[in-house]
């Protein structure tokens, strides 16, 4: 009895939070789906209108969409392949017993607490820019000339600058693990002459299988709302180069104005973060049944 009035006294002290909870999600997404229903302008207010799918149409149809989609799915395969392979062989290195192995940890670890706004600023003005960029310096003292990053390259530029940031993630996630190998493993494989990229591919990396997968979890669910990095950088461009679903959602309520248009976006794409992160949380789950 005693149990069953904790219980009780526990999901009333409780409640009153997970309503706020609830609410806090439930009404803005609300909201999003009936102004996606309504023509909605704001340079033309008073007149909003009942239109229905017509917005989800205009959207699904549209060009830019569609362009907008790929850049997405490039950026995001992309940045994944860049933070997995890179974090494995920066684990590797950071797991060895080498010189200053805290600091170097420290340096590896720190561009993951730099605001995305911030490291965009830094690569666009120190680092990429045409002129007065280190790697515009570090080209001209090779005799090359230097390249236009955000005009030339402008998608591959915004894939390096984000890779950056996520590397020290899945850097993080994959030494966490590797330090958890079983140590007897290890000396037993030295004993017995094993080479290490025998070792490399039949041990370290399928313990490392469920880290990885959690690491493109996490990373997708993020990376599918890229901004900041192309806000401050591109703009959205050359034309649509660098433009991605969450930049034109931007674009379509904050430049065009149109409310409407914008939330259907909006919804689009939380039904396609939905579909990644249901599939990959599959995945992990298949991982840790196995």
């Amino acid at each position: 009895m005693a149990t069953k009035q904790s219980t009780t006294l526990g999901r009333i002290l409780s409640a009153p939070s997970i309503i706020l909870l609830f609410l806090w999600m439930i009404v803005p997404l609300a909201m999003t789906i009936w102004f996606s229903l309504l023509r909605y302008n704001l340079l033309d207010p008073g007149q909003e209108s009942f239109v229905g799918l017509l917005n989800y149409q205009y959207f699904l149809t549209d060009p830019a969409f569609f362009t907008a989609l790929f850049n997405t799915l490039i950026l995001v395969g992309s940045v994944l392949v860049i933070t997995v392979v890179g974090g494995v062989l920066l684990a590797l290195l950071m797991d060895q017993p080498i010189l200053g192995r805290g600091i170097v940890r420290l340096m590896v670890i720190a561009p993951f607490f730099v605001m995305p706004t911030v490291s965009a600023l830094v690569w666009k003005n120190l680092l990429m820019h045409p002129v007065s960029g280190l790697f515009a310096w570090i080209a001209t003292l090779i005799g090359v000339q230097p390249i236009d990053w955000f005009t030339n390259v402008p998608l591959f530029s915004i894939i390096l600058i984000v890779a950056w940031q996520w590397l020290p993630f899945a850097t993080l996630i994959l030494l966490t693990a590797l330090q958890s190998m079983d140590e007897e493993q290890k000396e037993a494989a030295e004993m017995d002459g094993t080479p290490a990229l025998s070792f490399f591919i039949y041990m370290t990396l399928p313990h490392l299988a469920r880290a990885i997968t959690v690491v493109i979890l996490i990373e997708t669910i993020f990376l599918l709302s890229v901004f900041a990095e192309i806000f401050v950088t591109t703009g959205g461009g050359p034309g649509l180069q660098t433009t991605n679903i969450a930049f034109l959602v931007y674009a379509q309520a904050l430049l065009q104005y149109d409310v409407g248009g914008a939330s259907a976006g909006g919804i689009v794409a939380v039904v396609l973060a939905n579909i990644v992160a249901i599939f990959l949380v599959r995945l992990i789950g298949k991982n840790l049944d196995a």
